[in-house]
């Protein structure tokens, strides 16, 4: 299926650097939240002097491209589709990192930070690697320059203890995290499945969705499809009726919550609301051409 989230452009940043005169080279501070983004691309090229960045609430399925931005302080990915903490190590001004709401289930990935030797508060509140056994022992023993984890402050007999028991904390987690990552093909796999099967449902909507050419004069008709076409003719289906139903099924099958189905959701809406604009294109287009028949009537 093809990309239909926002491309990240120079011209994006550009609109969101309003208040730095819209020069991003030297932009400080920038927010791009909520842009439908599905890819980081071009920052460390072209906001090297980045602090601050905001990418919450968009659809980004990894961390990448920001390896290089050397003085950035805060970053924020909240609400997005990462399942892998990596690709950090680069930035080593790094005090604040938001993970809040995604999908990491591979929680080792979260010692990759152990190179952000400045990093004060981490957030994962809402992520798959939560809910093992031995999370926050793990991480805390993991990142001792941790101050605070999930909004809760990391005492010193905290760490101490946490520390003691590393081995067999990674031990748990290691085990837990094969068992999720088994999950996770699984999801995956089935995930492929249903969008093979949605765009096979589109094609089948289409006319000639048989395969057949109906100026193929060796084309013939089956009496199974003879019967079938007599039906439709007696019983034409409502289009309306059609794309009712599909929506109500749409939104009330039962499904998993992970990156496919986030993105399943966003697209199907997408298409939606591209589908209406082009109707309403298509409406004005009509009116416009009707008004000026109107008018040519009239002259003659």
């Amino acid at each position: 299926m093809g990309n239909l989230g926002t491309n990240f452009t120079e011209d994006l940043i550009r609109r969101r650097a309003e208040h730095n005169e819209c020069e991003i080279f030297s932009l400080e501070e920038v927010s791009l939240h909520q842009q439908d983004i599905e890819r980081i691309e071009h920052l460390d090229r072209w906001c090297k002097e980045l602090r601050i960045l905001y990418l919450q609430n968009n659809l980004i399925p990894r961390i990448e491209n920001v390896g290089r931005l050397k003085k950035l302080e805060y970053l924020n990915l909240a609400l997005n589709n990462i399942e892998v903490i990596e690709n950090l190590e680069g930035c080593e001004s790094l005090q604040k990192l938001d993970l809040t709401v995604n999908f990491v289930g591979r929680l080792s990935s979260v010692e990759s930070l152990r190179h952000n030797i400045h990093l004060r508060e981490l957030f994962l509140v809402g992520n798959p690697c939560t809910q093992f056994e031995g999370y926050r022992q793990f991480v805390v023993a993991a990142l001792p320059q941790l101050k605070s984890l999930d909004r809760t402050e990391i005492s010193r007999s905290e760490r101490i203890q946490a520390s003691q028991g590393l081995e067999e904390a990674r031990r748990r987690v290691a085990e837990q995290e094969q068992e999720y990552l088994r999950r996770r093909a699984e999801e995956k796999e089935e995930a492929r499945r249903k969008e093979a099967g949605v765009e096979e449902e589109k094609k089948e909507r289409k006319p000639g969705f048989d395969g057949r050419w109906y100026t193929d004069i060796n084309n013939t008709v089956s009496p199974e499809s003879e019967k079938e076409n007599q039906e439709l003719n007696e019983n034409p289906k409502n289009p309306e009726e059609d794309e009712e139903q599909r929506e109500r099924e749409f939104w009330h099958t039962p499904c998993s919550f992970t990156p496919e189905s986030r993105l399943e959701a966003y697209r199907h809406l997408e298409e939606k609301r591209r589908a209406k604009e082009n109707s309403r294109s298509q409406t004005v287009g009509f009116l416009c051409r009707s008004e000026i028949t109107i008018c040519l009537t009239g002259i003659n």
